[in-house]
């Protein structure tokens, strides 16, 4: 065992200092081949594709993989959080990846482990996220039943389990890793929409060891690449149903997350279209340009959705064409066509009647901007006019929430203030102070996503695509992990907060500087507006629990709980201090929730739910996209 450690930790020291196996090997500072167990094969192999980062749970089922990974990080090669619940390590990963590039691997144990780390990568399969899972599985031999597996007399359930969601692989033998690692590059790095990776790793599998391991077998990370279609004639295509049509909008979806707005501005410019995008990505075309309408959808705004409803070609940048995103297919009721761009071809075929550009959204519109200069259009003069009134009219309707801040709360019985206002308030604090906002799921992220008015890209992170309640609170921790370059806000419900409360502590142990927003209008807000709307009455979505956020902040030693008042002047001055704390804050913020139609934003958009299906349904056949 002691010679076992001492050759781990010239392993380990070696891929420090070279970078790479192979670097290590040609040095002469490793032999080729070695004895390595399936454990530390798993940490070495993920070390050689830059991944250095561990965040989970440990347990009877991840002892060995925690051993090796103990050796590396004593090296200062890896570095390995403990937090306190599988969700919200698959979170913190998918932040990680999300706001900075970095490929993490999220490490579980067996069972009810794996399960909680499976539904929290709902978020990465959804916004396209490169990530490792590590779980802990049942022993290849079949001894018995293993305590925590899926209890059924079946042969490999888990990973039935994770391959309906995604690329999974079971390492039933020590020597499968580098097939393992090379599929996991695969998704996680290479592919046009990028994926988790969920590698199984049976209990009695983890310490064996493979005799005379070939180093450079292990697999690198695979650079990046950008796909992009060279077919002219589809470019020809596409360019002639822009000249071709006169009221044009461009709408962006989260594969456009990454364009240079430059590119997209010449691109509006050059078709004379007006431009809407989806929640994920506020910013790449600043919201103060003439073109921009904001948000559509069935959340959206009056504009993105007048934008949506009236024009004659819709050109799509990187969407999956979700039920929201599009009023799940009734947003483009009078356009003749589409050109759809996107890298994952399955996403082209969302709609019909459309030009399919297969590619990078950067790449493909450079080369559209290339073939539309000097393109003569036929673009109807009062189309951007159009649009503009419908803005001003937004930003009026707007402007009436924000100039009456409170309202008398029916649950209270005190004015309090609005959720709308709420938000406004903590979104111009973040653009002062250059926060980066992240949403929870519900009523915050819909009415989030509406007042949202980023000029630039990167400050506003929502997870639209699964809408995960609990998401944004224990995505902070990414920021601490990155080494608090930024400053996190998260805004979230009292129910979405609930559902991982754990940040408090996870917070403290890791050192993160950010702060919680607690909108409280106790109940599930997005619900029962939708009950309400679609069968005028609440159904099980209200509660009558008085909790005090502030006391349970601070019982916590390290958090500071804040209270946000009841005024405008009170909330700003709660940000102010809460943002001074050195280390998390957490405001409570109570906010109005009743009939007066000041309490919200509204819906302005289809959606295919409740009662509303059948004449939604009707309306998309009728369309036909």
């Amino acid at each position: 065992m002691k010679e076992m450690i001492e050759q781990r930790r010239k392993r380990a020291k070696a891929i420090k200092e070279y970078g790479t196996l192979r670097k290590a090997v040609e040095a002469g500072a490793l032999e080729q081949f070695q004895n390595v167990s399936l454990s530390e094969a798993v940490v070495l192999g993920l070390v050689n594709q830059e991944v250095r980062t561990f965040v989970g749970i440990f347990g009877h089922g991840m002892t060995d993989v925690g051993e090796a990974l103990r050796i590396y990080e004593e090296e200062d090669v890896i570095k390995t959080y403990n937090v306190r619940n599988e969700v919200e390590a698959s979170h913190i990963a998918s932040m990680l990846r999300w706001k900075y590039n970095q490929v993490s691997a999220v490490f579980t144990s067996i069972g009810p482990g794996g399960m909680q780390a499976t539904a929290g990568s709902l978020v990465p399969l959804a916004n396209g996220l490169g990530i490792y899972y590590l779980m802990g599985d049942e022993t290849s031999q079949s001894e018995g039943p293993n305590m925590q597996q899926i209890p059924r007399r079946e042969q490999e359930l888990f990973l039935k389990v994770l391959s309906t969601l995604g690329p999974a692989y079971s390492l039933h033998t020590p020597e499968a890793i580098f097939t393992a690692l090379k599929r996991g590059d695969a998704t996680v790095n290479g592919k046009e929409k990028r994926s988790p990776f969920y590698m199984l790793l049976p209990m009695n599998i983890q310490p064996k060891v493979m005799i005379g391991c070939n180093l450079l077998e292990f697999p690198e990370k695979s650079p990046e690449s950008k796909v992009i279609s060279i077919d002219q004639e589809t470019y020809n295509e596409a360019v002639n149903a822009i000249c071709s049509a006169s009221r044009i909008t461009v709408k962006t979806g989260g594969g456009a997350a990454n364009i240079d707005g430059k590119v997209l501005e010449e691109f509006l410019e050059l078709t004379d279209a007006a431009y809407v995008h989806g929640p994920q990505v506020p910013g790449i075309y600043p919201y103060s340009k003439e073109r921009n309408m904001s948000v559509g959808g069935s959340k959206g705004s009056i504009c993105g959705n007048y934008a949506m409803n009236e024009c004659d070609l819709i050109i799509a940048l990187g969407a999956r064409g979700v039920c929201q995103w599009d009023c799940s297919g009734t947003a483009f009721r009078k356009a003749k066509k589409m050109i759809n761009i996107n890298c994952d071809y399955d996403d082209l075929g969302q709609y019909n009647n459309s030009v399919r550009i297969q590619g990078d959204a950067q790449e493909v519109l450079i080369k559209l901007n290339e073939l539309l200069r000097g393109r003569n259009l036929n673009s109807d003069p009062e189309w951007i006019k159009g649009c503009v009134q419908k803005k001003e009219e937004w930003e009026a309707y707007k402007k009436l929430r924000y100039d009456q801040p409170v309202l008398e709360d029916p649950k209270r019985k005190k004015k309090i203030l609005t959720e709308p206002a709420a938000i406004k308030i903590a979104c111009d604090f973040a653009a002062e102070h250059e926060c980066i906002k992240i949403f929870d799921a519900g009523d915050v992220q819909a009415n989030g996503f509406q007042i949202v008015t980023d000029e630039k890209p990167g400050y506003t992170i929502s997870d639209s695509g699964s809408s995960y309640m609990g998401f944004a609170v224990s995505s902070t921790l990414a920021f601490a992990i990155a080494g608090n370059k930024d400053y996190p806000m998260a805004f979230t419900g009292d129910g979405s907060f609930m559902m991982n409360p754990q940040i408090l502590i996870d917070a403290v142990q890791h050192g993160l500087k950010g702060m919680i927003l607690l909108f409280d209008n106790r109940r599930m807000g997005a619900i029962t507006s939708l009950q309400n709307a679609q069968y005028s009455i609440e159904y099980k979505t209200d509660d009558q629990v008085v909790v005090d956020y502030v006391q349970m902040a601070e019982a916590v030693q390290g958090v500071k709980g804040f209270y946000s008042g009841e005024t405008p002047e009170e909330m700003k001055e709660a940000l102010a201090k809460a943002y001074k704390y050195d280390g998390l804050s957490l405001i409570h913020i109570p906010v109005h929730y009743g009939d007066d139609e000041l309490s919200g934003l509204g819906t302005f958009g289809d959606w295919n739910v409740g009662n509303w299906c059948e004449r939604v349904q009707k309306m998309k056949h009728e369309i036909g996209f």
